[in-house]
């Protein structure tokens, strides 16, 4: 499962969702940092920062990065950030049975909750069957777990107090890399998942919401919350009854709440937090000053992540009203439209001025790193900037420009829409204006507006009401994580958006023959275990993606962070980021 992205997350060890992005930078103490610095000689501890309040403490409902999963929650495995080798956390060990239809998972002795309450597998399968299978539950963790063209989900049956069954109706090849999933607490939150409200959904959709006292939040992670404070921070205590180390290097994450980038840059710069992620306008002065603030900065590659702007295809109905504009509609779902769209974004010049040169075009949903993804050398087709192609494809699909240079439609309508996008990301911001100035070039008027996160998130996934966005989305090595953007029901079809358990009903949803074929392909991918014939089945997705644009791809950044010289043990790295592995990270005298 993706989520959508703050822009990159520096410690993820929870692999499976696909999530939309913000922009996140790492570190400070934002209200009185002499206060934590005094509180740091005597705690070991890690000071990151982010741009927003947390969104939710209930990991089935979140679908944004970062988050405080990764370090409150663990699943019966993970995946090695280094490797890719999948690896047992809560699961001391798993076996498979010869047709790979069923998986047993023997759970470590002794796991306790962080309530000290014992965990188990009934845990096991109350976190799988009672909320994550649970229809009455909008997951997008379901998603991933569809089987097949009929989307069975697995059993899960309990076979003693440490040993759990998984029966798959068929074959499945993510599946083991699927079990990254968290565990969640039976005993805490079993009376929410089966008492209803008023109006007959569970009171589970309410549970731990971030007005949650924390000390009512059981974990099984590293972490536990010891505090939050809105607008301020998050600060994550060691649980004392994590299985693994039981007592970490680093015994406590302050996680600071900025209202900016430049804050946390003059945080940083100051000395009062530990990392910064390095967005392109920062690099040039961080690089100088990388002896004298006694830090490094770390380029781990291409990020996973992706970038991209999308229209909105939804031909649907609210109450009677369409959600888009029926001109701007006709607009929006016309192919050679779109393919116009992409022809006219100088992604060169975005790279050059926004990116200061640190990043790549993007042409794929599937990660660079993947071993699925399809490259424009290989045949994937890309939109280089090209005005005359553009104009060629916008007159082919009827339009004209007026005597003032303006776009018409066939009809006389001025082509004109807004551009959406998150403020306070100014790499957002900036690429948004960018997008703005080239679309004016084949006479396009774009109303980039900018709007805070939250206003922003209701916009694109619940009220639908938008007419082109600028997103990002998490990435990984699997390209079934990405099930809940691609399968036309999912959590994240953010371009043609069907409305998920608990929203107001559309009338006249459409899906595409495209978008249907790219679901059916993303399941077959995962019934094959021929890994070539799987290459195959994921490069024509790619293919049908590029052709067809429900999403225009623009860049790929370098995974970049600035680090104190504190921390013995980092294996920064783009897939993981920074601290993936905080339990082996020590901190040492500055």
């Amino acid at each position: 499962m993706l989520r959508i992205a703050s822009i990159f997350s520096n410690f993820r060890r929870l692999r499976l969702p696909v999530i939309l992005a913000t922009i996140t930078a790492l570190s400070v103490a934002a209200c009185n940092p002499a206060n934590f610095k005094s509180e740091a000689a005597q705690t070991p501890q890690l000071i990151l920062s982010t741009l927003s309040d947390p969104k939710t403490f209930n990991y089935a409902l979140s679908q944004e990065s970062p988050n405080i999963f990764p370090y409150t929650f663990e699943g019966l495995t993970t995946q090695n950030s280094i490797s890719g080798e999948i690896e047992p956390t809560l699961a001391q060990s798993w076996k498979i049975s010869d047709d790979g239809l069923q998986f047993v998972f023997t759970l470590r002795n002794n796991l306790k909750w962080s309530d000290g309450k014992p965990l188990t597998a009934e845990d096991v399968v109350f976190s799988y069957n009672k909320i994550y299978f649970n229809k009455d539950i909008p997951t997008d963790v379901k998603d991933a777990f569809k089987i097949g063209e009929s989307g069975q989900l697995p059993k899960v049956k309990k076979l003693d107090e440490r040993r759990v069954e998984f029966t798959l109706p068929e074959p499945f090849r993510p599946f083991l890399q699927n079990m990254t999933t968290p565990i969640l607490p039976a005993h805490a939150l079993r009376e929410s998942v089966e008492k209803k409200d008023g109006e007959g959904k569970p009171l589970f959709l309410q549970k731990w919401s971030v007005d949650t006292p924390v000390e009512e939040i059981v974990t099984n992670g590293p972490y536990k919350l010891g505090r939050y404070n809105t607008t301020q921070r998050v600060v994550f205590e060691r649980n004392p009854y994590y299985w693994g180390n039981p007592e970490p290097y680093i015994e406590k994450v302050n996680w600071e709440i900025v209202e900016s980038q430049d804050t946390s840059l003059l945080q940083f710069r100051s000395g009062s937090l530990d990392s910064i992620g390095v967005t392109p306008d920062y690099f040039s002065l961080l690089k100088r000053e990388e002896k004298r603030g006694n830090f490094k900065i770390y380029n781990g590659g291409p990020a996973t992540g992706t970038s991209f702007v999308f229209f909105n295809l939804n031909k649907g109905k609210r109450d009677g009203k369409p959600l888009v504009d029926p001109v701007k509609s006709k607009w929006f779902n016309s192919k050679e439209f779109r393919q116009a769209i992409a022809y006219a974004i100088d992604r060169k010049t975005m790279i050059n001025n926004t990116f200061q040169g640190l990043g790549q075009t993007q042409d794929s949903p599937i990660s660079v790193q993947s071993p699925y993804y399809l490259s424009p050398e290989k045949g994937l087709k890309v939109y280089d900037y090209k005005l005359d192609k553009s104009k060629e494809l916008l007159k082919k699909a009827g339009f004209k420009y007026n005597p003032q240079g303006q776009l018409l439609d066939q009809e006389g309508n001025r082509v004109r829409f807004t551009l959406l996008t998150n403020s306070g990301n100014k790499i957002r911001e900036a690429m948004g204006a960018q997008i703005k100035g080239d679309l004016s070039k084949i006479g396009i008027q774009v109303d980039f507006t900018p709007l805070a996160w939250n206003t922003y998130l209701d916009k694109i996934s619940n009220s639908l009401d938008f007419d082109m966005a600028l997103l990002g989305l998490t990435g990984g090595l699997e390209p079934n994580d990405g099930a809940n953007v691609w399968k036309p029901d999912g959590g994240l079809h953010a371009f043609n958006q069907k409305p998920q358990a608990g929203q107001k009903p559309i009338e006249g949803w459409e899906v595409a023959p495209w978008e249907t074929e790219i679901a059916r392909l993303y399941v077959q991918a995962t019934q094959e275990l021929d890994e070539a014939k799987v290459k195959e089945i994921y490069a024509e997705t790619q293919r049908i993606t590029q052709e067809n644009l429900p999403f225009i791809y623009l860049v790929n950044p370098l995974s970049l962070a600035a680090i104190r010289n504190k921390f013995e043990g980092l294996q920064y790295n783009a897939i993981g980021g920074a601290f993936w592995n905080l339990q082996e990270i020590k901190i040492t005298k500055e």
